[in-house]
């Protein structure tokens, strides 16, 4: 709030109730998030405004002549790409004989990346003469990360570019603080999702299955397939900058993986903890094969839904809740008891009834029969309280073989377990333990099939009772999009307990630090309700299990205690684990005492699950179980760094197989990034159009291309892909702007805070690539400003010295520059140390963008044209902030950084690239630190502040030089304001002059008071009174007018319920911005009407 008055020469005064040490400038994170999304929702309406433009011209001919032909202002000026044209041999340093006049990412990125890998800057060894000797075993100086080995069968999207964005900022960061750092590069296998991709495409182009050329020739397809495709993941982490060792880069199916993962089946399961069991697996019918949790979409359904199903012509019915009875054996009245399934095909392999003890409704029925109408057997009914007595008609059907519920009531009461389904999905009916096939009406149908003539036989046998709607969540292959199946099968299995155990004692007792530490409680909830882990899939792609069936060639010979009326290999004593067939065969004949010649092995036909091979990768990248220097050198890791969605599924297990083989954790610390979702807070997903690939915003892309990517590589239904398309419309009318990875990578990590999502609009993107711009620009001027002959010294370059020469030269600007520059350097070193990403983008944007470039800059152009006595002061400052500032951001951007930082003057001495520079540590630069001479600096700053807002508020043109008078100033600030004299003139485009009495003032000055002086700032010969008067009352009109349609609009009984979210948001926001326009110009008009300008 602001009081005004008029003094006795007719001036305006405003008094201002501030602090005169009132708060700094510095924009907050938050500010800073403001300010791109404003430019993002500008970048929308140019993008919508050049779509809208297209549709115009379409329709111009429709028009008369004299308007078709009217020349149209262009939406959208497109930016030139400029490219490296230069003939530079890959590796080899980048022609920098050309400076562009504006930045360019494809110009910037090329060529960098092959020199820094040729020049081996990635490898721990650069620069070192033995990383393995023993003062330079593992220690606080060295820093080693895995990368989170992505599937060789996709590309990468926009969540995996975050992780790259983080990991490779962490390890810019590390290798320039002087660690030794080393980044490991891999690729996983992915064994369902390969396969997949290797069948589809051998039926598309040869018409055959996997099963027509057998299992060695299909392996070898796959192999192919990876080394025509699998370069493509490589590519891109390349796109992305990032700075891994490609000398140690690991492919979970490498010899050296395939051997450790041999070596960990056998230690497991010969110390007992593999074990193979009959239990419950998620089964996809259509890849014959269990998958793992991560690996089932749960799509949630409101009610009736009709679903596509792979092998089915029509969709299929879900979402209903299907009512039929059973009837009492023994009554001879029609007695029933009714039950109701979401899955009714499932009551063919019904076990029995449950109902709840404490039910009075069913007392009576306890313990008694109930007849299978179809199989014609009974069953019993049974008590239990998993029973929900208020869910349908409080009975339960229970099918133990094909229920995760039902399976524990079965075990419990000891209820038959009837097997319905064979590996494809068909209707197999057997008895328990699956030797005998039961002659049924169903078996041979499709499960799907067999859920509406089952429906049919029940009304035909009059116990049905009726339909309705029932919400639930339908279980789904992500792969297949198959419904899963719970079915009983023979597995391995780990057992986990103790593993968990000692997992949650590591993170207890400080050994490894979870990020954020509220990760710690899921942490341990997760792992004390831990179950056995099912390693085993279906597959022929993987890692085939190193276990033989041990078969006895004469079974008058047999051991005691083996049993030979096991079916399907499920005898747990007669497996064996080995390196290969004959050390299986040796130890299986020890074991049983036995020739070897009177046995035959038979090995697993089912592959590993991946996730097994991908916990052993923290060591298995070394060469374990061999104890090789890098081994030893580099295990346990420093950090962990991936997405919160896989803690359990992989984070864990590392931790489980690190601490069991290799007797110690696998990192000290695990930082869990935030999930990446699109700009309204939506969940990624290719039904939405909304996947995005992280090279597309880097080269920019088309809606055209965007959509032709959809069409090429989704497995939508029309429907959905129509859906997709819409969204892809909306987001990207004009398709993706080009970004260039440097921006990418900032804005990912700029909005990355601990905890929580990032909803990440990717025009946002572009707010950092103008960022980019601007620091292109700036170091243009600044190298401009040094002049081709200047050279920093030793001297120029010492911190220390700087200090002295600075203190002596009393020039208070450069000092406070230095001192900012100093509070950068400590926000940059906490956030990367902390984790906080955030802060260290926003100390080192907020230093470069609004300190740096906005005031000092501008404000030395006249000291170094003139050449005054502190220009060679200020050349040198001007150059410890360049240098200082590319250095920071190289972590983040290391493109453009590299880029400048190379047409830098240089220490004859300095590193060849900056990213083997070292990193500005917070303690070399605490000396430069002056928090004084920043107060002083805001008090400047706020005299400037007010002089330009008088000069906006009157329209006094730019290029006039008013007249500024500093008054009554408090004594202590009589030198500051001297030393700042140049400052207020250059960064407040006036004439100021300071120290002057009150008496020496001019009239016809608009005057604001401060605590620690007044401004006046002369309007008389300048500005029409009256003229201006009138400008200002013809906004406040305008701005009056709009505000009163608004709240009109909001004041609607109905605006509430009618308007979207979103657009009341927006109308709030306007209107608060109306009503602060309205105060701004009416305080102007009250000042404006009570000066004296004649």
């Amino acid at each position: 709030m602001s009081d005004k008055q008029t003094n006795g020469t007719g001036d305006a005064t405003t008094t201002t109730a501030a602090a005169a040490d009132g708060e700094s400038p510095v924009k907050t994170a938050k500010q800073l998030e403001k300010e791109a999304a404003k430019a993002a929702k500008l970048e929308k309406f140019k993008a919508k405004q050049a779509a809208k433009q297209q549709t115009t011209t379409t329709s111009s001919s429709d028009k008369p002549a004299a308007a078709a032909e009217k020349p149209k202002k262009a939406a959208v000026t497109e930016k030139k790409r400029i490219e490296y044209e230069h003939e530079t041999e890959p590796g080899q340093f980048k022609d920098l004989s050309q400076f562009p006049e504006s930045y360019s990412p494809a110009y910037v990125e090329a060529v960098w990346y092959a020199w820094w890998e040729k020049s081996g800057f990635f490898k721990p060894e650069y620069n070192k003469s033995d990383i393995y000797s023993e003062e330079n075993k593992p220690c606080e100086n060295t820093f080693m990360m895995v990368i989170p080995p992505p599937n060789v069968t996709g590309s990468l999207h926009i969540g995996h570019g975050l992780t790259m964005a983080i990991e490779d900022t962490l390890c810019r960061w590390h290798r320039m603080s002087g660690r030794t750092t080393l980044w490991v590069p891999g690729c996983d296998h992915a064994g369902i999702a390969t396969q997949v991709v290797v069948e589809k495409k051998l039926k598309r182009e040869l018409n055959i299955s996997r099963h027509d050329i057998g299992r060695e020739a299909f392996v070898e397809h796959v192999w192919k397939w990876k080394n025509e495709k699998g370069h493509r993941i490589y590519d891109q982490i390349r796109a992305l900058g990032a700075s891994v060792d490609w000398d140690r880069v690991s492919f979970t199916m490498d010899d050296k993986l395939c051997r450790a993962v041999t070596e960990a089946f056998i230690r497991f399961h010969e110390e007992g903890l593999i074990y193979r069991d009959m239990r419950l697996v998620n089964w996809s019918c259509a890849l014959k094969s269990a998958i793992s949790e991560i690996e089932v979409d749960k799509v949630e359904l409101s009610g009736r839904t009709l679903l596509s199903v792979p092998g089915y012509k029509e969709k299929v019915e879900f979402g209903v809740l299907v009512s039929f009875a059973y009837p009492l054996a023994d009554s001879e009245s029609g007695e029933e008891i009714v039950v109701a399934t979401t899955r009714i095909e499932t009551m063919l392999a019904d076990g029995g009834v449950a109902v709840h003890p404490d039910d009075e409704r069913y007392k009576k029925l306890h313990g008694r029969m109930v007849r299978h109408p179809i199989r014609g057997d009974t069953m019993r009914i049974v008590t239990d309280d998993f029973v929900d007595m208020s869910f349908g008609s409080g009975a339960v059907k229970i099918t133990p073989a094909h229920d995760h519920n039902d399976i524990e009531v079965g075990r419990r009461h000891k209820l038959p377990f009837w097997e319905l389904l064979n590996d494809d999905g068909d209707i197999d009916l057997k008895e328990e333990g699956g030797t005998n096939r039961v002659d049924c009406k169903f078996n041979g149908m499709k499960r799907f099939a067999a859920r509406k003539a089952v429906v049919a036989e029940l009304k035909a046998l009059g116990l049905y009772r009726g339909v309705q709607d029932n919400p639930m969540v339908v279980p789904m292959c992500s792969r297949s999009k198959d419904i899963i199946e719970p079915m009983l099968k023979p597995q391995w299995y780990v057992d986990c307990a103790q593993m968990a155990q000692d997992a949650i004692k590591a993170v207890k007792e400080g050994e490894i630090r979870m990020i954020p530490e509220s990760s710690c409680d899921q942490w341990y909830r997760w792992l004390e309700a831990i179950r056995p882990w099912c390693i085993s899939r279906q597959l022929w792609w993987g890692h085939r299990i190193p276990a033989y069936y041990v078969d006895f060639n004469d079974h008058s010979n047999v051991p005691p205690g083996i049993d030979l009326g096991f079916k399907d290999l499920t005898d747990p004593q007669r497996w064996v684990s080995g390196y290969s067939l004959e050390d299986a065969t040796a130890k299986a004949a020890k074991k049983f005492n036995v020739d070897p010649s009177s046995i035959s092995l038979r090995q697993d036909e089912d592959v590993l699950d991946t996730w097994f091979s991908s916990g052993l990768f923290p060591f298995s990248v070394f060469g374990w179980p061999e104890q090789t220097q890098d081994l030893k050198r580099f295990y346990p890791g420093a950090l962990l760094e991936t997405g919160h969605d896989i803690m359990f599924f992989w984070v864990a297990r590392m931790v489980f197989m690190g601490m069991k083989l290799m007797g110690q954790v696998p990192f000290k610390e695990v930082f869990l990034h935030a999930m990446v979702r699109d700009a309204h807070g939506r969940k990624i997903s290719k039904s939405l159009g909304n996947v995005v690939d992280p090279t597309d915003v880097i080269s920019g892309i088309s809606l055209e291309k965007l959509q032709q990517q959809l069409e090429e590589n989704s497995n939508l239904e029309a429907s959905e892909l129509k859906k997709a398309k819409e969204g892809q419309k909306k987001d990207f009318p004009a398709g993706i702007p080009e970004c260039g990875t440097d921006a990418l990578r900032f804005a990912l990590c700029a909005y990355t805070a601990q905890g929580r999502d990032v909803n990440l609009d990717v025009l946002r993107v572009q707010g950092y690539r103008h960022f980019c711009n601007k620091v292109w620009n700036a170091t243009k001027l600044a190298l401009h400003l040094l002049g081709s002959d200047y050279t920093p010294s030793s001297d120029s370059c010492d911190i220390q010295n700087l200090r002295y020469r600075l203190n002596e030269s009393q020039d208070r600007v450069s000092q406070w520059i230095v001192s900012r520059l100093s509070f950068a350097v400590d926000q940059c070193n906490t956030g990367l140390s902390t984790y906080t990403f955030p802060a260290a983008t926003t100390g080192v944007y907020q230093f470069f963008l609004y300190e740096f470039c906005d005031k000092y800059l501008e404000y030395i152009k006249p000291v170094i044209r003139q050449g005054s006595g502190n220009a060679a002061l200020t050349k040198d400052v001007l150059h410890l902030c360049l240098d200082t500032s590319l250095k920071l951001l190289a972590p983040f951007m290391p493109f453009i950084s590299e880029e400048l930082w190379q047409r830098l003057p240089k220490l004859s001495t300095a590193k060849p690239s900056i990213h083997v520079s070292s990193y500005p540590s917070t303690q070399s630069f605490l000396p430069l630190r002056n928090s004084d001479v920043e107060g002083y600096e805001e008090m400047m700053f706020r005299i400037i502040r007010e002089v330009r807002s008088t000069r906006a508020n009157y329209e006094v043109p730019k290029n006039a030089k008013v007249d500024v008078y500093v008054t009554e100033q408090e004594e202590r600030l009589q030198s500051t304001l001297n030393g700042f004299s140049l400052y207020l003139c250059t960064l407040s485009g006036s004439n100021v002059s300071v120290t002057v009495p009150a008496k020496d003032v001019p009239s016809g000055c608009a005057v604001c008071v401060l605590p620690y002086a007044k401004v006046h700032v002369v309007l008389k010969g300048i500005i029409n009174k009256e003229k201006e008067l009138s400008k200002l009352t013809s906004k406040q009109q305008t701005r009056q007018a709009a505000l009163q349609k608004l709240s009109d609009a909001v004041a609607a009984p109905d605006y509430e319920s009618k308007v979207p979210e979103e657009v009341r948001q927006k109308n709030s926001e306007k209107m608060g911005e109306l009503s602060k326009e309205l105060k701004e110009l009416e305080a102007a008009i009250s000042t404006l009407s009570a000066l004296d300008l004649n």
